[in-house]
């Protein structure tokens, strides 16, 4: 079934998790001592609920809440001040609208057919197995200046590329993923909702429209405790159910993947319908990341929300980025870890004819996350942006360059840079390719223009800019 995985591997994740977040590796290490031999699945269960429930050590440097109201008292005091551009006409915002749907199916498109590279292979790292199957075509090909074609001739060492309708051989459109399906998703229920939509919302739209074949991770695990503990959810008749939903149990009940990458790719339709105002897509990205993640897989969608968000009011990367990080704990892993990869960046002279020491560099530093991690991604994405400059064609290749979760990591960047830039500042040799289609296995949005996409967003903004004024 999608997602799942034997007892005895959630139970590994688990202890990475357990370790990652700060708890005692001895107290981690008896758990699983006691627990040897274990067979019985509901015992297994247990186990897992008690590595859940272990305390932080008192000694771990980050202090990572998971309710909103802490996750912003812990915020940077003292933001700097950035450039901020005058509040955009419709057509203006349709256009940087229209950009940032076009960049992120172009940015996931470009990344899916070398996403299943992200494991070290033959002894060659995520970025290398790329590199090694380009070099493989052609000396030309690296760095990355096209979409990936689908053959190469060292694929015994590399491995093969994925998805082939994605490939440069093929591609006549945005084929269907799950990085597109969930702005679709969200978006659909935005023009439903608006600004007043709840976690609850979330949830139900996920019932009702996500079959459960397609999630995977956090979103598997969540979407199960949802069917199991909180079927309060199923219908709108409910919306007045006695008990609150505890969606802490719904995001950690067997879930060691819930500071992994998927609630990162799930915001952009948050920032679309909050542009130039990074503090409110933040918030929105939280009513949906809570539902399946924790601490930084919650902390990683409120920061690609607002810098997304703030895309729109800037053309400056690095203010994108700081109104990313001003929206996260300053006390938690992420924001440690997007600082220090703008230092890293910086030693490298922010130069993108740097971008391969900055690669190596960022997966020494990061690379005992696991591939689909929100903290090792994030901070691909903040090198893209960091390197780039603004321009579109370095910022998406860089991000599917550096490995890991190549397809997530291009469309988040390439949501970001379009916005940025608006559909026109988008080179065609990218565009051109999509022939402005996208399909996502979602009704109604199956097929669509992408452009057709952007004006929905733009009547959402409107309606959400709308209710603000008499405080919906």
């Amino acid at each position: 079934m999608s997602g799942w995985r034997d007892m005895g591997r959630l139970l590994d994740h688990e202890v990475s998790q357990a370790l990652e977040e700060g708890k005692d590796p001895t107290a981690v290490r008896e758990v699983m001592e006691q627990a040897a031999g274990t067979t019985d699945l509901r015992s297994l269960e247990d186990v897992h609920a008690r590595l859940v429930d272990l305390p932080v050590r008192d000694d771990f440097p980050y202090t990572e809440p998971d309710d909103l109201p802490s996750i912003l008292a812990l915020r940077e005091p003292a933001p700097r001040a950035r450039s901020v551009e005058a509040p955009l006409d419709d057509a203006s915002l349709e256009h940087k609208l229209h950009g940032a749907w076009l960049g992120r199916s172009i940015g996931c498109a470009l990344g899916k057919p070398v996403e299943y590279f992200m494991d070290v292979r033959n002894g060659l790292s995520s970025w290398e197995r790329q590199k090694a199957y380009l070099a493989g075509v052609s000396p030309t090909e690296w760095p990355l200046r096209d979409y990936f074609p689908e053959r190469s001739p060292a694929e015994n060492v590399t491995g093969v590329s994925a998805c082939p309708l994605s490939t440069r051989d093929h591609i006549s459109f945005m084929e269907s993923d799950d990085d597109i399906r969930y702005t679709v998703l969200a978006q659909q229920m935005l023009g439903t909702e608006g600004a007043s939509f709840t976690s609850e919302s979330v949830a139900r739209v996920w019932l009702r429209s996500l079959p459960y074949d397609l999630v995977f991770t956090a979103e598997t695990q969540a979407y199960r405790n949802i069917v199991l503990g909180a079927n309060q959810l199923r219908s709108k008749q409910y919306e007045d159910w006695p008990h609150e939903v505890d969606w802490r149990w719904v995001s950690h009940h067997l879930n060691p993947y819930r500071e992994w990458i998927g609630a990162q790719i799930r915001v952009d339709s948050y920032a679309y319908a909050a542009p130039g105002r990074p503090d409110l897509a933040a918030e929105f990205a939280y009513r949906d990341a809570r539902i399946s993640h924790a601490k930084n897989g919650v902390y990683g969608a409120m920061f690609c929300a607002a810098m997304i968000a703030a895309a729109f009011s800037t053309s400056d990367t690095m203010d994108v980025i700081e109104a990313g990080l001003e929206q996260i704990p300053a006390t938690s892993r992420l924001h440690a870890g997007m600082r220090r990869t703008l230092e890293i960046c910086e030693a490298h002279g922010n130069d993108f004819d740097q971008f391969e020491g900055v690669i190596r560099a960022l997966h020494a530093e990061f690379g005992h996350y696991d591939p689909v991690h929100t903290i090792n991604n994030a901070a691909l994405c903040v090198a893209a942006l960091a390197l780039s400059g603004g321009d579109f064609h370095r910022a998406v290749t860089f991000a599917v360059m550096g490995g890991w979760d190549t397809d997530c990591n291009g469309a988040t960047v390439g949501s970001i840079v379009g916005a940025m830039l608006g559909a026109s500042g988008i080179p065609e040799h990218w565009s051109g390719r999509l022939n402005d289609t996208l399909l996502s296995m979602v009704p109604d949005y199956h097929p669509i223009a992408i452009s057709e996409c952007a004006r929905r967003s733009l009547a959402i903004a409107r309606d959400v800019e709308a209710s603000s004024a008499v405080g919906v």
